[in-house]
């Protein structure tokens, strides 16, 4: 098992990355991410899997050991193969992954190409026991439990979900300190009054025209 890399870049290429170590070039498939983290000529360390296959063998490179966890325990989701895993982390950090699996947060799935609405919620109903957040107290992201029942609770005042979601992105902007304590209460407070703000703009405007 090939775990981590070091050596000389030699190459960086959209979706992979050719590592020379010691006189072997060792090319690499990674996210976007990773890849603009390595530099031709400079030296790299970069954790890998190796995928095996029948006709086949593909080594995955990641910026970290945590990124390389995640990818494989994605794998082990049904109908998850490693190209499919790979994008997950494109467009999620691998603790927003752990968050939105342990949190039943399915829509942060779906935003990745290739993953429609029932592959998402397969995913998160086999990850979530298996991937947990590693931070505690950090900033609120769209993963976070708190946010559903902060969405629910404009819905049912009669917000849309598209309004309702966009208040509460920019109340987190706003006040990223009361996102991060996790207070449904104060974070639905905020949002309201975020709310009330844009909606009074919003009157300005048409009153004004």
């Amino acid at each position: 098992m090939i775990s981590s890399l070091t050596g000389t870049v030699s190459h960086v290429g959209l979706h992979s990355a050719v590592i020379d170590v010691n006189g072997f070039g060792m090319q690499v498939q990674a996210t976007p991410q990773t890849l603009s983290g390595l530099h031709v000529g400079a030296q790299a360390t970069v954790s890998t899997a190796l995928i095996v296959r029948e006709d086949s063998m593909t080594l995955f490179g990641f910026a970290g050991p945590e990124e390389r966890e995640v990818f494989e325990t994605l794998l082990g989701v049904s109908g998850v193969g490693p190209r499919l895993a790979l994008a997950v982390l494109a467009v999620h950090t691998p603790e927003a992954i752990r968050i939105a699996a342990s949190s039943g947060d399915d829509k942060a799935f779906s935003k990745v190409p290739g993953i429609g609405p029932k592959g998402a919620r397969r995913i998160v109903l086999e990850l979530a026991d298996k991937l947990v957040p590693l931070e505690s107290g950090s900033p609120a992201t769209p993963g976070n439990a708190w946010q559903g029942q902060v969405l629910a609770a404009m819905m049912g005042l009669g917000w849309s979900e598209k309004d309702a979601g966009a208040a509460i992105d920019a109340a987190i902007k706003e006040s990223p300190e009361t996102a991060a304590s996790g207070d449904v209460g104060s974070i639905l407070k905020l949002t309201l009054r975020r709310l009330g703000q844009d909606g009074a703009r919003s009157s300005a405007r048409t009153s004004v025209g």
